[in-house]
This record gives structure tokens, C-alpha cells and sequence, in this order.
């Protein structure tokens, strides 16, 4: 169920600022998040960046250097999402989440899981079964990840959020345990939906209808 705003009407609703940011290296959007973050005021507008990232594993907070089973040509860079690493790259459609959680009056679970019913909406509009898995944060088709998620929360702000496989090069998922998970399958759009898979831009269009319903914002 959509965060409950009982006493809203559709009109009353929260507006997002939205940003498209194209492909993009990892860290100068990182330390833009954080900024924004350190910086916003009361009254400074939440907001969701939508883009993509050129090739990167990042490693949260918690990640262990092993689940990098072998050195490659890609980055890596310790960051502070929760979580272990991943990978992330053209093709894959990244939702980074800069909301006022304390002034939108939600919890942090109450969040991850609307992020969470956002995603498996989204996909049940093809007809694609998706599912979390227990203590395997993320989204799952048939076991395989489809989508992953971290987040940072400080003083009731997040920042971080969400990476969607698209359409997109997954060779580099072998040489990570993804999320510290050996052996952990992935996949994406084009492999489950073929010519039917969207493009980025619908992608981005339609995921965000979801989660401004699933968060409580007014999505126009």
C-alpha cells in the first residue's frame, strides 16, 4: 500500500523537483548529493535525480574488498550507502533519492519499502513477477536482481537510492559477489522483455509515476 495521505487530495500533494543528468562518472555527482544534502534548509525542495553512471563498483559502508573477486580496469570507490559492493554503469537507470523524511513525517523502512513496491509495480506493468528476498535487500525476478538499493540517512535527509538494469552490459557483475552475495544471478529489461523493453527515458517516466504514489508526491 502507498504511504498513507489520508488527509491530502491529489492537488494538496508534495511536487518533487526532478533532474536528468545523463551519464555521469561516479564522484562528482556523489559529492553534489552530499552538498545538497549538508546545505538544504527547511524549506529546500526534495528531489530525484535520474541518470547514469559510466562504469563503477561502488562499496558501502559495511562492504569487504573480497566480494571484488578480481581486479579489473574498473573503479572502485568506498562510499557511504548501506550495503555491500555493486556495479554500476550505461544502461542502467539510477534514481538517487534526496528527501526530507522527518518533514514528509515517514520512517526509514516505511521509505525503502514504498521505494521497494515503486519497482515491483513498475514491473507488474509487464507482467513480470517481482519480488524481495529476505535479509537480500532488493528486487528480484525468478532470484535473479534485478534492482538494487541503498541509501544514507542523515538528520532525517537521504540521499543515495536505487539502480534499475535496463538495458545494459551485466559482464561486470561476474566479477563481483553483487550486494555480498556469492554466485548471486542478475538480470535486466532487455533480457526478460526483448524488443518490448522501453527505453531509458520511458523507463524513467513511468518508474517515476510509481514512486511519487508509492512516496506520497505529486508526480506532474
Amino acid at each position: 500500500m502507498p504511504i498513507s495521505k489520508s488527509t491530502q487530495t491529489t492537488t494538496d500533494l508534495p511536487s518533487l523537483v526532478t533532474r536528468d543528468l545523463g551519464l555521469r562518472s561516479y564522484q562528482p555527482v556523489w559529492d553534489e548529493m552530499r552538498d545538497y544534502t549538508q546545505d538544504r534548509g527547511s524549506n529546500s525542495a526534495d528531489q530525484i535525480w535520474y541518470l547514469q553512471h559510466e562504469p563503477v563498483y561502488t562499496l558501502g559502508l559495511n562492504g569487504k574488498r573480497h566480494h571484488l573477486l578480481q581486479q579489473t580496469d574498473i573503479p572502485i570507490v568506498p562510499v557511504d550507502r548501506g550495503g555491500q559492493i555493486t556495479y554500476h554503469g550505461p544502461g542502467q537507470l539510477i534514481a538517487y533519492l534526496l528527501i526530507d523524511i522527518d518533514r514528509i513525517n515517514i520512517g526509514v523502512k516505511e521509505l525503502v519499502s514504498g521505494i521497494e513496491q515503486a519497482i515491483i509495480d513498475y514491473l507488474a506493468d509487464f507482467n513480470l513477477l517481482a519480488e524481495r528476498i529476505p535479509g537480500a535487500p532488493g528486487i528480484y525476478i525468478d532470484g535473479a536482481k534485478i534492482a538494487a538499493l541503498g541509501l544514507r540517512v542523515k538528520k532525517g535527509r537521504t540521499y543515495h537510492g536505487l539502480s534499475l538494469n535496463v538495458d545494459m552490459d551485466l559482464s561486470p557483475f561476474n566479477d563481483i559477489n553483487p550486494c555480498g552475495y556469492a554466485g548471486m544471478p542478475v538480470t535486466q529489461l532487455t533480457d526478460l522483455l526483448g524488443a518490448k523493453c522501453p527505453t531509458q527515458e520511458e523507463v524513467k517516466s513511468a518508474l517515476h509515476t510509481h514512486l511519487c504514489r508509492q512516496l506520497g508526491y505529486n508526480a506532474t
